[in-house]
């Protein structure tokens, strides 16, 4: 098996973006201790817009410029956040995901200054975030809050706290992890509190499908409960076909005896209408798993709730 000698990694400019290269590098550099590595940091529309995902096509503004850097070869991997790569249409002609590493903590945190707890807060608390996922969710749970919109870096939306636009925020504990700011987290809620998007706490390496030396070099990184978790979520996305401004969460679950599950949710925006699957796989593979819980899905109605929603 050949493995690459050097190995250009594209990354968004973000601070939390350098820190998942930089554990990538570390655990290249552990299984190849001579392997040299680069980052090649590209800045994305998504990172630069700060207004609503939607106006801009969707979360593929995050990985548009990623994408096309690593096509062009001037970079041979890329690392991506899964919950920010679209699954309701393939991946770019020519690129394959060679590994999904070991995933992170899947929950949300909320961060409030003056320590309460998400049940504890009072009526008209505004809560930072443009996530139509948590969104719909608090409006179902919480309804007394209020959410405003806040998108940017973790690292921003704390500044925007601090300067007073909000009250308190929810923010992915993965992402905290990786940036080292786990203190300011007040309470880490329960999926069932705050069900995650699709994808969390995942990070994938993507490849040039014909550059064989970097997919042998990176997929022994991979983590094989993570793929199988996964692909199940994935296909679960590219069935419903779910845009960026649907209100969908769920999470599988790889257990040590081999078999796998499934939760996933569609909400209306106003959370009012909420559907719920859950199924378990045997040695069914993680595909089927997904596909079947879409059907469960739209056999409650998905389809209409996902369509009516502008986007």
């Amino acid at each position: 098996m050949a493995t690459a000698e050097l190995i250009r990694i594209v990354s968004r400019a973000s601070p939390m973006a350098l820190a998942q290269v930089e554990r990538v590098r570390a655990e290249l550099a552990r299984q190849h201790p001579g392997i040299r590595t680069e980052v090649v940091p590209v800045t994305t529309s998504g990172d630069r817009w700060l207004g609503s995902l939607s106006e801009l096509g969707g979360k593929g503004a995050f990985t548009k410029e990623v994408d096309a850097t690593l096509l062009a070869g001037d970079a041979d991997l890329a690392v991506h956040c899964m919950k920010d790569v679209p699954a309701d249409r393939p991946l770019p002609a020519g690129t394959l995901f060679a590994a999904y590493l070991e995933r992170d903590d899947i929950r949300d945190a909320l961060i409030h200054p003056g320590g309460l707890t998400l049940d504890e807060l009072p009526a008209g608390t505004r809560i930072g975030t443009s996530s139509v996922r948590r969104v719909a969710q608090l409006a179902m749970t919480h309804p007394h809050l209020e959410c405003v919109p806040m998108r940017g870096n973790a690292g921003l939306r704390m500044r925007k706290l601090a300067d007073g636009e909000a009250d308190a925020l929810l923010l992915a504990v993965s992402g905290l992890e990786r940036i080292e700011r786990t203190d300011v987290i007040t309470e880490t809620l329960s999926v069932e509190t705050m069900c995650p998007p699709i994808g969390a706490g995942v990070l994938g390496l993507q490849c040039r499908e014909d550059d064989t030396d970097t997919i042998d070099t990176v997929s022994g990184l991979g983590d094989p409960a993570t793929w199988r978790e996964t692909t199940a979520e994935r296909m679960f996305l590219h069935v419903l076909q779910g845009h960026c401004n649907s209100p969908l969460a769920g999470y599988a679950r790889a257990e040590r005896d081999g078999r796998l599950s499934l939760r996933a949710r569609a909400f209306s925006p106003d959370g009012k209408t909420v559907l719920d699957a859950h199924e378990w796989a045997g040695p069914l593979d993680p595909a089927t798993l997904g596909t079947s819980v879409a059907v469960a899905l739209l056999r409650q109605g998905a389809r209409e709730l996902i369509d009516s929603i502008p986007h």
